[in-house]
């Protein structure tokens, strides 16, 4: 079975639930993953819209999820540390963990969950951004997987 990453709330390419969003609680989605390459030692996770009318706005990054994961539970804390040693960086918002989709009024945008089996834990502190985590990634990515959803305002 190839590396994929799914959600319980959508399905690829469909509209992300209002209470994953900044209309609705803004929880983040449960998330899981199949089993991973070997020697995978870590993943990382990148949300963004590449359809912001500035650029792509990052919504959520995470990472050194243990290699034993295999899914993130709807409402991931927004914290910089989780409990399973995960180290979250900092969006767009300018705060850690997830921000969910929350587009200005007209065409839907698309989200993309970006997930990354490393073969390395990284050595970041919490609070990296998404270009900070892409560099430190580099040469470590052993495969990618993406869900991509859709919300309209």
């Amino acid at each position: 079975m190839a590396f994929s990453l799914k959600s319980p709330s959508f399905e690829n390419e469909s509209d992300i639930p209002r209470k994953h969003t900044c209309d609705g609680v803004d929880v983040s989605p449960p998330l899981s993953w199949s089993d991973p390459p070997d020697g995978t030692q870590s993943f990382s996770l990148i949300m963004d819209d590449p359809d912001a009318p500035g650029g792509t706005w990052v919504h959520w990054v995470l990472y050194n999820l243990p290699a034993q994961s295999r899914e993130l539970p709807e409402g991931v804390p927004k914290a910089n540390k989780l409990d399973d040693g995960s180290l979250q960086g900092r969006n767009d918002f300018s705060r850690p963990g997830y921000g969910g989709p929350c587009p200005p009024r007209g065409n839907p945008h698309r989200y993309c969950f970006r997930l990354h089996a490393l073969d390395a834990r990284l050595d970041l502190a919490p609070g990296a951004t998404m270009p900070v985590l892409e560099t430190a990634m580099k040469g470590h990515v052993l495969a990618q997987s993406e869900l991509m959803g859709r919300y309209k305002r």
